[in-house]
């Protein structure tokens, strides 16, 4: 029902629409418009060749999806937080056109600006901001969608997750500090078998996330800001400060297992709340610290 009460105010070409739901005894069903290509994440994680987007394609999806959430943030007559933004959210259809999807965690926000109230930490491992868990980040706001829009960006741009136990060097596990410290240090980030100009695409979406994954809530932009920076040369756009998992935190390659045996030791039992605020499920650790580790910033 809260997913039904949330959406059913939406329309925007980026949000998946709502045909009509039923409540029958204790049997519920949500019917969705048809998205024939199915979930972003089959596209950009997959080893299959005829599952390969162009990086073109992957700009243009990551713009929709952006202006998707935008609207959520300031289109509609009332903000809604999404609270689950990541690739298996994400549908696409007959054009590949993207479309925000699954509103069951989504929170509604009277004001445009402020803190929400939150009774537990809601969203997916992985995507969720730091504020959701730790409270001395200050409160909980529309930027934790921006937050999450960054892990989503990234890993977009990168065609893998964002966090790999199994990276060769120590340095790539998390993927956010490695490709920072790439720009930092002036390398180029060349994408196997990506052109030139493709290669200019993910550099600016790189660079966007960055900016979107700032540990401060205030540093990061917003979602209209955002689509601004994504449809800007490459060469306007500024590296932000390195991103880091707690505040005054100096990140060093050396210690990266050991902070991420840390959170994944810290969260092995987080859980995260769906509609219901007295119901919560407890999340898969060994999927977390496989797949998902990568959020706990």
């Amino acid at each position: 029902m809260n997913e039904v009460v949330t959406i059913g105010r939406i329309h925007h070409v980026n949000v998946v629409r709502l045909l009509g739901y039923c409540v029958y005894r204790k049997k519920r069903a949500l019917v969705y418009e048809f998205m024939s290509n199915g979930s972003l994440d089959k596209y950009i994680f997959s080893k299959e060749e005829n599952n390969h987007l162009s990086y073109e394609k992957i700009y243009e999806i990551s713009l929709g999806v952006a202006g998707g959430i935008a609207y959520l943030h300031q289109g509609c007559d009332i903000q809604i937080l999404h609270f689950d933004i990541k690739p298996h959210n994400i549908l696409l259809d007959d054009n590949f056109v993207p479309k925000v999807s699954d509103f069951g965690l989504a929170k509604l926000h009277v004001t445009n600006d402020g803190v929400i109230n939150m009774t537990a930490a809601r969203g997916t491992l992985g995507y969720m901001a730091p504020e959701l868990f730790y409270k001395n980040m200050g409160g909980v706001s529309y930027k934790a969608d921006v937050y999450s829009f960054s892990m989503l960006l990234k890993e977009m741009a990168s065609r893998r997750r964002n966090s790999n136990p199994h990276a060769e060097h120590s340095s790539q596990h998390y993927f956010p500090f490695w490709i920072y410290d790439q720009f930092h240090e002036e390398k180029n980030i060349d994408i196997e078998d990506a052109s030139e100009e493709e290669n200019i695409i993910a550099k600016r979406m790189f660079l966007v996330a960055l900016w979107c994954i700032q540990l401060n809530p205030s540093d990061r932009p917003s979602m209209n800001k955002v689509i601004d920076m994504l449809e800007e040369m490459v060469e306007g756009l500024e590296l932000p400060p390195r991103p880091s998992f707690y505040k005054n935190e100096t990140y060093r390659h050396e210690n990266i297992n050991s902070r991420l045996d840390d959170i994944s030791s810290d969260f092995s039992k987080s859980t995260y709340s769906d509609s219901q605020p007295n119901k919560s499920i407890t999340l898969d650790s060994s999927e977390s610290v496989e797949k998902d580790i990568s959020n706990i910033t």
